[in-house]
Order: C-alpha cells, then sequence, then structure tokens
C-alpha cells in the first residue's frame, strides 16, 4: 500500500508541476575566484536549461553551464588568454575532458533551493538562497573547488603556498530567466 502510494504522489507532482522554459542567452552564472593578493571574475554561459514551477515557484531543474565558453573579465590580451588556458587545464576544470557543469535542483523549501552540483564528473550536495523578480530567478551559490578535485594553489594541500595561495571557495551569482 505504500509503495502505491508513493507511486500516486510523484505523478500527482509529475502533472502539478510544469517545465518552464529557460531563456538561456538572457541567463548568466557569474563566478568569483579569490586568492590572497586580490580575485578574479568572470562568466559561465548556461548551454541549456530546464526549471519545474508549480504556482509560479520553482519546484526543480537542471542547469547545464558552458565552461569552454567561460570567461575572465577582469584581464585582457596575454594575461586573459594565459589565465583561461589555465582554468581549462588540468589544474582546474579539464574541459577536454569534462566540458561543461551541472546544478540539478532537487528540492525547494520557501526560498532555499538545494540540490547536486556536478563538476569534472564529482557530484556533491549544495544549498543555495534565491529570489524570483518577475521573470527572473536569482542568487548566489557557493561551492569548494576542492571537492571537485582542483586542488591547485590550494593551502589545504600544497604548504608554503605565501601570496600565491587560491582560495578553495568559489562564488556563482546567477541569474535565470524564465520565457513567457
Amino acid at each position: 500500500m505504500k509503495f502505491i502510494l508513493t507511486i500516486l504522489s510523484v505523478l500527482s507532482f509529475t502533472f502539478l508541476a510544469s517545465a518552464a522554459e529557460v531563456d538561456t542567452a538572457a541567463s548568466s552564472f557569474k563566478w568569483t575566484g579569490k586568492k590572497v593578493t586580490g580575485q578574479h571574475y568572470g562568466t559561465l554561459p548556461v548551454k541549456m536549461a530546464s526549471v519545474k514551477e508549480d504556482k509560479g515557484k520553482i519546484v526543480g531543474g537542471e542547469i547545464v553551464l558552458d565552461i569552454t565558453k567561460m570567461t575572465v573579465d577582469d584581464l585582457s590580451g596575454d594575461y586573459e588568454k594565459k589565465f583561461l588556458t589555465h582554468m581549462k587545464s588540468g589544474d582546474f576544470f579539464d574541459v577536454e575532458k569534462w566540458p561543461t557543469a551541472k546544478l540539478v535542483i532537487e528540492k525547494v523549501q520557501g526560498n532555499q533551493a538545494s540540490g547536486k552540483l556536478t563538476i569534472k564528473d564529482k557530484t556533491n550536495p549544495i544549498k543555495f538562497k534565491y529570489s524570483k523578480k518577475g521573470d527572473v530567478y536569482s542568487g548566489t551559490l557557493k561551492f569548494d573547488r576542492t571537492k571537485f578535485g582542483m586542488i591547485y594553489g590550494s593551502g589545504d594541500f600544497v604548504k608554503g603556498l605565501g601570496d600565491k595561495m587560491i582560495y578553495n571557495d568559489v562564488t556563482l551569482d546567477f541569474k535565470v530567466k524564465i520565457k513567457k
């Protein structure tokens, strides 16, 4: 009997929630990484996304970010090229093997979402707060890059880095626009 009730509740949720089309061109994920001597920031384009809404509120979804098209907005010229080449190398995202990252939203309570973030074929739980204004969901999430195998420059793994140390937390400020 419990099994039948579970199946019925899942089916009713599926029919109540509707897929909302995401405007990937108008959606953005802006990253910030910090080091002892400052920070770098840029964007990660949304490759594809699907969001489920129920009564105008998000109840789930999946967002895929295109790491191959990552930008760094505080550098230019040779410094920009060198930085992006390093970020896309095996020391960080290793885009030849893993060109995308994926955020799956599994549960929403009030203005807090939880789910899973997958980078470099490693998946970790994540929680973040968000808000909705009109047809745009926005918020900030943070993740520890070392949990995804990106230990380069981390003071937790390499001692004596001094002012070359890179902090583990990466911040993603996001805006996800729903098409009307």
